[in-house]
């Protein structure tokens, strides 16, 4: 790959990026190992958010890059309508072991916002195979993050990423967020207020009958929007809800599956089990582009009731693709082997400390973790919002830390084969970034 500066670079449109403002000063990696990235100029950065909260193994992970080598020599593409190959069965078998049997069917797809659609078409077509079409209706959450497809989008809770496409689908609603800066600040782990909160899904029952909803989708932990964790008891109160009135929850743990929580998913940290799963990023490491929707057996099954043929018209040209198999199937021997979830929760407590420890400084209106991911509020500029925490961004990278930013909140999700050194620089570097922030 070429190591050096591209000779022009305007005619990449680069995605959730301020083009004009990265092209007068780019930022470009080129390569990566471990924990580190590598710049254009040869200087070392810390990776502090796993690529984009993808890469829970590390980067160049030897045992995924030869196996995503080998399959590429072997087979480089097989479809899968209509026929398949071995990767895409193994997989599918190690993924239902990888869940403790929690769900019994998965659907591959190539992304996270492929995943979430996927899932509420499923919803919907579940409900109709079952002779209740009239559940049309889906419910999201505000400041929820499920990707950039019309489905998602809708669902979606964010304003700046609804407000460019028009009316998206119709019959969505949403539930309020249960960010309280007011009771909850300073928490470690779930905070203690706002559990009723999900009592607001029997108002939209009541609002619009329960005979007219398919499903909910909640990210367990939002991520995207600035890590908001949920109260106490709040997963189980929906959980009660959805049962009561036959609506399917969907988890959206794109974010949140493969170790983030220092558990296999959020649903087994929180003890709440969804309907249905939406996966992506750690699913292969970040290596290869995949998502998946992992399924209770009930939802497939209704689905095989039908008349012989094609159950669901639905599918991905690149759905199963070998070479991203061959890197999930490494990746999870890769935890196994390894211990990477075992890494993360032993050095949970002292990652959690250490983010604590910015307490107090300049700007920071809240500190919030869990597993090892945390955020860090900051209190806006007066007329700029999310321009404190940009430029905290930008300083950060220039100090050889790669943080992530949403609005004025820093977001860190570090891969989770990180040693207490990794842990000191970043906060370290971040502290001194924070004590000298404009």
């Amino acid at each position: 790959m070429n190591e050096s500066r591209p000779t022009s670079m305007s005619a990449f449109w680069m995605p959730f990026t301020n083009n004009r403002d990265f092209k007068a000063n780019p930022r470009l990696l080129v390569s990566a190992e471990g924990m580190y990235y590598k710049d254009v100029d040869g200087n070392s950065v810390l990776d502090g958010t796993a690529g984009l909260w993808c890469v829970p193994c590390g980067h160049a992970q030897p045992r995924i890059t030869q196996a995503v080598s080998e399959m590429v020599g072997q087979l480089d593409f097989a479809p899968t309508f209509q026929m398949g190959h071995p990767a895409a069965f193994d997989l599918a078998e190690q993924l239902m072991e990888y869940t403790g049997h929690k769900f019994g069917h998965v659907f591959y797809t190539n992304s996270g916002s492929e995943a979430v659609d996927t899932a509420l078409k499923m919803a919907l077509a579940y409900h109709k195979a079952r002779g209740e079409g009239g559940r049309t209706r889906l419910i999201g959450r505000e400041r929820g993050y499920h990707g950039v497809g019309f489905g998602g989008l809708s669902v979606g809770g964010i304003g700046n990423n609804r407000k460019s496409f028009g009316p998206l689908l119709p019959g969505v609603d949403h539930l309020p967020h249960t960010h309280n800066l007011s009771k909850n600040a300073f928490s470690r782990g779930e905070p203690d207020f706002g559990a009723e909160l999900a009592d607001e899904l029997e108002r939209l029952v009541t609002l619009h009958d329960a005979s007219t909803i398919a499903a909910v989708i909640i990210e367990p932990v939002s991520g995207s929007t600035g890590v908001l964790v949920p109260p106490k008891g709040y997963l189980k109160r929906l959980r009660e809800i959805c049962d009561k009135h036959g609506i399917l929850l969907i988890f959206d743990e794109v974010i949140t599956g493969f170790g983030r929580l220092c558990t296999p998913f959020a649903s087994d940290y929180f003890g709440v089990e969804p309907d249905m799963m939406t996966t992506a990023k750690g699913l292969t490491n970040g290596v290869v582009p995949m998502g998946a929707v992992f399924s209770k057996r009930f939802i497939h099954d209704a689905f095989m009731e039908a008349p012989a043929g094609i159950e669901l018209f639905h599918g991905y040209t690149y759905s199963g693709h070998p070479l991203a198999c061959a890197a999930s199937l490494a990746t999870l021997e890769v935890f196994r082997e390894q211990g990477i979830i075992e890494n993360a929760k032993s050095l949970q407590p002292y990652f959690e400390d250490a983010l604590h420890s910015l307490r107090g400084l300049p700007h920071v209106i809240d500190l919030r973790s869990i597993g090892l991911v945390a955020g860090i509020e900051l209190e806006p500029i007066a007329g700029k919002p999310g321009a404190r925490a940009y430029s905290a961004f930008k300083k950060a990278f220039a100090d050889g830390i790669l943080i992530r930013v949403t609005g004025d909140i820093i977001a860190l999700s570090p891969p989770l084969i990180l040693n207490k050194q990794h842990i000191d620089e970043l906060f370290g570097k971040l502290a001194n970034i924070l004590k000298n922030l404009d």
